[in-house]
Parts: C-alpha cells; structure tokens; sequence
C-alpha cells in the first residue's frame, strides 16, 4: 500500500517482550518512498520517467451563476473547477503555476495526489511563478485546490 500512515506509540504502556522482540529483529527503520520523498524537479526530469508538463494561471474572474447573476471565482485557467490533469501511476508530474501580476490576491495549489505536506504548496504572489514536482505514485482520482500556508482567508478562498 503506498498510502502514508503513522501510529503513535505509547513506550509507556508497550509489553517488554515486544520491545525486546523489536530489539532482536534489529530495531526499527522508519523509510520514506522514493515516490514521496523526491520532489527535485531537476531529479525527477532525469529519472527516466515521464514528464507530464502542466501550466495552471491562477486568476479571479467573474463567473455567471443561475438566475442572471454572477459571483467573483478564484480559478485555475478561468474555470471552476480547473482543468483535469491525467497521467499514468509512475509518471512524474511538473505543475507550474503562474499569478499574473495584475491579480489582485495570491494563489497556491495543493495537490492530494502528491501526498505532500501543505508546508510545500505555500502561497504564490501576483506576478510570481512557483513549480511543483513529484511523483503520481498512488493510482486513483485526486483532487487539487487553490492552497497557500501564507494566504489569507484560507477558508473563503477555496470555498
């Protein structure tokens, strides 16, 4: 399973035997996936993998809603949602996502499938550019959203 997952362990109310039994097995050997722990874009580009390459713009743009009326969207391409990315589990996937300077707030992007921390996808300024890499290990549909530890309004952004 490639999922990440972790279990807290109480040393205060593990059996002896146990602990002994992991001390004669050698200990324990916490090890991270290659597949999460690479994120170099230089790396993964000369990992013999492929590359998929996708350019997202993040942008305020007013969208139409029923009734005649509008409402203000943060969006990737102008749209909502953004575009679907695909690839194939193994590949590497390369997203550079662009601010335009004229936007009036900054962006970031958190992608699940990355099963990266949040800490990574901090948020990008108006006119700045920012890449992400790693590699689509885990199979399956994920979504990614509009993220930035440094943004403000988190919640009103995305939703």
């Amino acid at each position: 399973q490639t999922q990440i997952s972790g279990q807290a362990l109480d040393i205060n109310k593990m059996d002896v035997d146990v602990l002994e039994q992991i001390h004669q097995m050698g200990g324990l050997q916490l090890v991270m996936p290659q597949a999460f722990a690479e994120t170099d874009c230089g790396v993964l580009a000369d990992s013999g993998r492929t590359v998929h390459e996708f350019d997202l713009t993040g942008e305020s743009v007013e969208l139409p809603i029923m009734g005649g009326k509008t409402y203000n969207a943060i969006t990737f391409n102008g749209q909502v949602p953004g575009p679907t990315l695909r690839v194939t589990q193994g590949d590497v996937v390369q997203m550079t996502l662009v601010i335009p300077a004229d936007e009036v707030t900054g962006h970031g992007n958190d992608m699940h499938a990355s099963q990266m921390s949040a800490t990574y996808f901090d948020s990008v300024n108006p006119g700045e550019t920012s890449q992400y890499c790693y590699i689509a290990e885990s199979a399956g549909v994920f979504k990614y959203h509009c993220s930035g530890v440094h943004l403000a309004g988190m919640d009103q952004h995305v939703l």
